[in-house]
């Protein structure tokens, strides 16, 4: 961490505490639409800004980025709106309830801290962020205000989730020792996943390069950098905080976990060496109290499996695989089944998840009116993002590392 990060954790304390001090900007009536500002309109951004559009009772009303050309672009989907190119000045708006923050992910914790000290509600895009000593910060933040925070792990909302935790409950699977999880893509040879080509108007005159370094030292405008900041440790979590934590929050609500004790992770930049730092194949291991170990395995040079879960238990497993492809047809399909273990429950039946997801931005807009909690609270934002952290220390480390080894590597970072 360098100095200029410290003082910027200096800063987000302090508006932290002075979230205890905000209010909300106004009382919704019972036919008061929901007014959001977006920080952040990027490509998962304007992904999210199209979610947002499709509700109802919802409004977008500004957007702020440090870009101009994703300033354009917001304008061109939601026309009418206000946009802005400093975040601060969103924030002052007295008439907007909520802020969706989908910020690349060094300037997640800036924003998060920013919009609860404004006294509005908030929809972070995860990871919740970038390290270990931001997450403690968010957490306590967060649970000093009376703010709806929702994080965008939208796994939280799904049916599949709902039933497997319910077939857990019931004592289905009995004692659970191990869960495997998957998840890989592929792309054309020469071709990096995530790599974008860089616009020709990417240039310090239409990008703001010093808010979007956020505390990070000084140095001649990137545009590469800019544009493909998920290559890069300063900037990135890599695949682990952009797909892992996905699954991994699924995994810790399903069997109720809390942080892991410890983390393993091994791979490397082994698809396209294009000047990536992050690695592109991966095993992570990642060991729980009361004798759980959870596994997770990532490439970019196959997507024949494409992701899932199995949770294995002495009485059942359950099975959640989403875009395996078939060989002949060439669909793919979700699903998620419960299978009984013959030694210890003859005579059970395979189930079936029938339940519907939810829409999870229409859930964070429900929250704001009802002032109920929301899907993907903080609570599980924070234990996701210490379980990625970890998993990416480990790597980057190159041995076993403790809960205890990853809080002390990272603050003296």
């Amino acid at each position: 961490m360098t100095d200029s990060t410290r003082r910027d954790f200096i800063k987000a304390t302090a508006v932290g505490a002075a979230a205890l001090l905000a209010s909300p900007s106004r009382v919704l009536g019972a036919s008061d639409r929901v007014r959001v500002g977006m920080i952040g309109v990027g490509a998962r951004g304007q992904d999210l800004l199209k979610q947002l559009l499709a509700i109802p009772n919802a409004q977008l009303v500004a957007i702020a980025d440090v870009y101009s050309r994703s300033r354009d672009q917001a304008k061109q989907l939601a026309p009418g709106i206000q946009t802005l190119d400093d975040h601060r000045r969103l924030l002052e708006m007295k008439d907007l309830d909520g802020i969706i923050v989908a910020s690349p992910l060094h300037l997640h914790a800036h924003h998060f801290l920013d919009v609860l000290a404004s006294g509005k509600d908030l929809y972070s895009e995860k990871t919740m962020t970038w390290s270990i000593p931001e997450a403690e910060e968010c957490l306590a933040a967060a649970n000093k205000s009376d703010r709806v925070v929702q994080i965008g792990l939208q796994h939280e909302s799904s049916g599949s989730l709902a039933d497997s935790k319910k077939w857990i409950k019931d004592g289905m699977l009995g004692k659970i020792t191990q869960v495997e999880s998957w998840m890989s893509r592929n792309s054309p040879h020469g071709q990096g996943q995530w790599v974008r080509p860089v616009p020709s108007d990417c240039n310090p005159q239409n990008v703001n390069w010093s808010a979007f370094l956020n505390g990070r030292h000084q140095r001649p405008f990137d545009p590469n950098k800019f544009i493909n900041w998920r290559l890069f440790w300063e900037f990135s979590g890599g695949n682990v905080t952009e797909n892992m934590v996905h699954q991994m929050a699924w995994i810790m609500s399903a069997l109720e976990l809390p942080v892991p004790s410890a983390a393993y992770m091994s791979g490397g930049v082994f698809s396209e060496k294009d000047g990536r730092e992050v690695p592109d194949t991966i095993a992570v291991t990642l060991d729980f109290p009361n004798d759980l170990v959870v596994t997770w395995q990532s490439t970019f040079s196959n997507n024949h499996y494409g992701l899932g879960e199995h949770i294995l238990g002495s009485d059942g497993s359950i099975e959640h695989v989403a875009g395996a492809t078939d060989m002949v047809t060439g669909r793919t399909q979700e699903v998620t089944r419960c299978f009984p273990e013959p030694a210890n429950r003859k005579g059970g039946e395979a189930l079936t998840s029938e339940t519907k997801d939810q829409n999870h931005m229409a859930n964070w807009i429900d929250c704001i009116r009802s002032r109920k909690t929301p899907n993907a609270p903080v609570e599980i934002g924070y234990r996701s993002a210490i379980a990625a952290h970890m998993a990416n220390l480990a790597y980057r480390q190159k041995q076993r590392v403790t809960l205890e080894m990853a809080k002390a590597a990272q603050l003296e970072s």
